[in-house]
């Protein structure tokens, strides 16, 4: 059992960092597409379409950072070293953006609510971007050295962290659009709509140029996605993608249409559960890119050479903590789905969080 925990708990880290991106992603796309919806009214449901669950997403993060610095203390002294600039932008753009969330609704003047509204939005820019560079930083790989970080300040700044920096951007705004043609009806599902088309390719596009980029990075890369047998196992990745792809782009229209053939409805429960569609196939291509990620680093934790086993804490620590995440994630899924379940159905304006 002991040589198994540190896979047990790389699956749950795995888990929380995952719903966090997927969680958190569409809520600073709503703060990344905000220079498209200028109208008071449009960003006033934008908000309000998130307000009762944002906070509770952003639960896993603290879930995925607490559960490395404890379970995996040499990948925790290691990584935050190398990341510390990217990681400390991140974190003061999510506060910024916390409080101006909570700001933008006690703003007494329309000058100080556009202000609250800038803020907002640049923080979900900077919060996202930073996240993309993080990501793109571990991948190319830290140089550790006697149990510690061996680079240098700068190296997680690379044109490989930028672009995928720029691609997390965009997909965390195709995340938002997709959460508003779900969320919203009339004027804004139609630009959503619109919106969602746009970021779509581009996704796809940010998709296929990291990874082709990815398996030239390390060695070990390549072998995963072009030798035999790992070429064959993770075959499945690119040709699911393709498929959810497809089905993306039949969902959109079917969402107009439905919307066009009840325009009047006052409750939206006649379309609200298919127009979530798009939005499920999107995360789709996030959890498929996800696990193209885990094929690349297997079993490494701090590519290129530290592995879940070299990087993990005592056994008694890991068993010992294992049994309070028996007990706390069963409780954190139980309340986030009863809020999401409590606050379902259309946003309209007006309405919604104050």
């Amino acid at each position: 059992m002991e040589e198994h925990l540190p896979l047990i708990w790389a699956m749950l880290i795995a888990t929380a960092v995952f719903l966090y991106v997927v969680m958190d992603g569409f809520d600073l796309g709503l703060g990344i597409l905000f220079p498209w919806f200028q109208e008071k009214d449009e960003r006033d449901v934008m908000v309000n379409s998130v307000a009762p669950v944002w906070d509770g997403n952003e639960t896993w993060l603290v879930l995925g950072g607490a559960g490395l610095f404890a379970v995996f203390p040499l990948a925790y002294a290691t990584i935050f070293p190398a990341l510390y600039m990217p990681l400390i932008l991140m974190l003061l753009a999510l506060i910024f953006r916390g409080v101006s969330f909570e700001m933008r609704f006690k703003a007494h003047n329309a000058r100080a609510q556009t202000w609250w509204d800038r803020a907002f939005c640049w923080g979900s820019y900077v919060a996202g971007f930073c996240q993309g560079i993080a990501l793109g930083a571990l991948v190319q790989g830290i140089r550790v050295e006697n149990r510690a970080y061996a680079g240098g300040w700068w190296d997680w700044l690379t044109p490989f962290s930028l672009l995928t920096g720029l691609a997390l951007l965009v997909g965390y705004a195709l995340l938002g659009a997709c959460w508003l043609i779900w969320r919203t009806e009339g004027a804004i599902a139609a630009k959503a709509r619109r919106a969602a088309r746009v970021l779509g390719v581009a996704t796809l596009g940010a998709i296929g140029l990291v990874s082709l980029i990815m398996p030239f990075l390390q060695p070990a890369f390549f072998e995963r996605w072009f030798a035999m047998p790992w070429m064959l196992r993770a075959a499945p990745v690119p040709l699911l993608l393709a498929v959810l792809a497809w089905r993306f782009f039949r969902a959109i229209p079917a969402t107009e249409a439905r919307e066009a053939a009840a325009p009047h409805d006052p409750t939206g429960r006649n379309f609200r559960w298919r127009d979530g569609a798009p939005f499920l196939y999107v995360l789709g291509w996030f959890f498929l890119s996800y696990t193209g990620l885990g094929i690349s680093l297997w079993p490494n934790i701090v590519p290129p050479s530290v592995s879940i086993w070299d990087a993990a804490a005592s056994p008694a620590s890991q068993a010992f903590l294992l049994v309070g995440a028996v007990v706390l994630l069963p409780i954190i899924l139980g309340y986030t789905a009863y809020t999401y379940w409590i606050f379902r159905g259309k946003v309209r304006v007006g309405e919604g969080y104050h």
